[in-house]
């Protein structure tokens, strides 16, 4: 950056705590953003039932580390990271409670510590109210206590571009240089794929230009490119961090899957094949609550559902039309082009959508809207808009109203399947289909990890098995094949003996004797 650039990111972090006479940032700033973390915890504990059952992708992630069940197949798309972070509660116990309460104050933690990494760079009651705008959202305070990767990439990429703008303003910033590391290494760790995604901006950034942060010069210029000497160390953090996070995902992918170009390729095929796909609809409808739409052929929700998300980017336009006017491009840019390529192919290179795969980008827009909402309510001078502030709070009150309407449904229909899949389990247990055991079939999956079984499948994303493998182990253990009510069980299963559970037939296999089958 400039030396102008550089003073006056300085100066920032030297005149914010002047805005609150007597204070400093580490008193006043810290205390607001641990109230955030502290309330978006409690919002989790409260509102998300900690007794809630481990969902699809969680009971994978879990079993790799758990002593429940046997460990799930683990496709190629899927990152160790949400294992090991479970690792400290699930390697020793089988509480869902407990494992909920432990993510809910992991989460809240990652949020405040995140959010720190801006200061200097905004206000704290920005950053105090971006954070509050993000924990709010039902996709946040759901995904927060869940065995899921998407909330931690969020957090990485504010660690990262936070950490990124910080080293690129002060080159002795030592804590900022290991933020960017430590940011795209969480990133990677939990979805690789992902991080470079988010990193995309950075990479190209970093050792060759730097964003304008000059009302007199025009973002990305020619006049804006700095030495490229000065930025090798950024770069070397931000490319270690991707390695040291990514860098088990790649010898994985040479270890069990051929090759890294065969795991991407796997992966693609496992997500529908990626290419062109306008998924901006799908995301749409899947904000309703519906935690996987594939397929996607619902009708729209209200648009009371929706309606902030077309707010969200023009409050980002306004946000950055005054970041450009108040000369300090940088830190509002960045974040910017930086949720647009994470969220880029989530809404053009996949067909379906999840509301979680959008959380990096999220996170990464409430900095500059929540900057923008601070400049519409309150006056140069720092008085408030009585009129804007009021139809402001009006606004985001009746956003949350319906934030919250989602997340109750949400969390209730959730409860009630996975109190389904406990019960078939329950049920199998009692037609003696105990550990060692085996499932396949219709969601045979998750509901394996509530039986303690192992799970099987001989075709679809999940496919780890043979039909001939299916019936050999269905001489030694007890074998079970689920279906929806009525459907029709693979053709080694048609003669199996069928019983009901909650909303499954469950086809048994032979009992397995001492010499084989009964």
């Amino acid at each position: 950056m400039s030396h102008g650039t550089n003073a006056m990111l300085v100066g920032m972090r030297r005149r914010e705590p002047a805005t609150v006479p007597g204070t400093s940032w580490r008193t006043r700033g810290a205390w607001l953003l641990a109230a955030v973390a502290c309330a978006f915890t409690l919002a989790q504990l409260a509102l998300v039932r900690p007794g809630m059952g481990l969902g699809w992708d969680e009971t994978v992630y879990v079993s790799q580390v758990g002593t429940q069940a046997p460990a799930s197949f683990f496709s190629a798309p899927r990152a160790r990271g949400v294992s090991l972070l479970v690792a400290p509660i699930a390697s020793w116990s089988t509480s869902t409670e407990l494992l909920r309460v432990y993510l809910a104050l992991l989460s809240g933690l990652g949020l405040y510590l995140a959010l720190r990494v801006w200061r200097g760079l905004f206000p704290a009651r920005v950053l105090a109210a971006a954070g509050a705008l993000f924990a709010s959202l039902w996709i946040t305070v759901y995904y927060g206590p869940q065995a899921m990767p998407n909330y931690w990439v969020a957090i990485g990429a504010l660690v990262c571009v936070g950490g990124f703008l910080r080293a690129r303003a002060d080159r002795h910033d030592r804590s900022a240089l290991w933020g960017v590391v430590a940011g795209a290494a969480l990133m990677a760790w939990m979805r690789p794929t992902d991080a470079v995604w988010v990193t995309l901006p950075l990479l190209v950034l970093g050792p060759v230009s730097k964003v304008a942060s000059s009302a007199r010069q025009a973002p990305l210029s020619t006049q804006a490119l700095a030495p490229a000497a000065r930025q090798w160390r950024l770069t070397v953090a931000l490319v270690g961090g991707l390695v040291a996070g990514a860098g088990e995902w790649v010898i994985e992918a040479y270890v069990s899957f051929g090759g890294l170009g065969q795991r991407l390729s796997e992966g693609s095929d496992i997500q529908g094949g990626l290419g062109w796909y306008f998924a901006v609809d799908d995301q749409l409808r899947s904000l309703i609550g519906r935690t996987l739409c594939r397929p996607c052929t619902a009708p729209m929700p209200n648009p009371a559902v929706f309606a902030w998300w077309f707010v969200l980017p023009l409050l980002a336009a306004l946000g950055l039309a005054i970041a450009v006017r108040a000369r300090r491009t940088a830190p509002t840019l960045l974040p910017l082009l930086c949720a647009a390529t994470a969220a880029f192919p989530y809404l053009f290179m996949i067909g379906y959508a999840a509301p979680r795969f959008l959380q990096p980008a999220y996170a990464l827009l409430a900095i500059p809207v929540a900057d923008a909402l601070f400049h519409l309510v309150t006056k140069p001078n720092g008085r408030w808009r009585p009129a804007a502030a009021t139809l402001v709070a009006i606004g985001l009150a009746g956003h949350l109203a319906v934030q919250y309407v989602v997340l109750e449904r949400t969390v209730d229909r959730t409860t009630a399947d996975r109190r389904d899949w406990a019960r078939t389990a329950t049920d199998l247990h009692r037609l003696g289909v105990r550990p060692p055991c085996l499932l396949t079939g219709n969601q045979s999956l998750p509901i394996a990890y509530y039986a303690g079984c192992s799970s099987a499948a001989t075709h679809g994303s999940n496919a780890n098995s043979t039909r001939a493998e299916i019936l050999r182990t269905a001489q030694r253990i007890p074998t079970a094949a689920l279906t929806e009510p009525g459907g029709s069980p693979p053709g080694y299963a048609r003669d199996w003996e069928v019983h009901r559970s909650a909303g499954f037939d469950l086809h048994l296999a032979p009992t397995p004797g001492p010499d084989g089958p009964a």
